[in-house]
C-alpha cells in the first residue's frame, strides 16, 4: 500500500492538525523541525505540526471550528 501525495500547503490555508485535533492556518514552513507553522483561526499561540497529519479543510469546516473556538472562548470569559 502507497501512501497518499503529499499535500501542497501555502500560508492562508485552512487545516486540521489530526494529532491534536484543532484547526489552523498555515503560516509558513518550520525547517528548523521539518514542518510547518500554524496559528489558531482566531487568536492564540501558533504551533508546528508535521506535514503527515495535516488535511485540508473546506470552507464549512474552517467556519465551524472558527465559531467553535469564539464560542469556547466566550464561556471561558464569563
Amino acid at each position: 500500500m502507497t501512501d497518499p501525495p503529499p499535500v501542497r500547503l501555502r500560508p492562508g490555508d485552512a487545516v486540521r492538525d489530526r494529532r491534536r485535533g484543532r484547526v489552523g492556518v498555515v503560516t509558513g514552513r518550520d525547517d528548523a523541525h521539518d514542518g510547518v507553522r500554524l496559528r489558531p483561526l482566531t487568536s492564540g499561540p501558533e504551533w508546528t505540526a508535521e506535514t503527515a497529519d495535516l488535511e485540508p479543510v473546506s470552507r464549512r469546516e474552517r467556519l465551524r471550528a472558527c465559531i467553535a473556538e469564539v464560542n469556547a472562548r466566550s464561556r471561558r470569559s464569563i
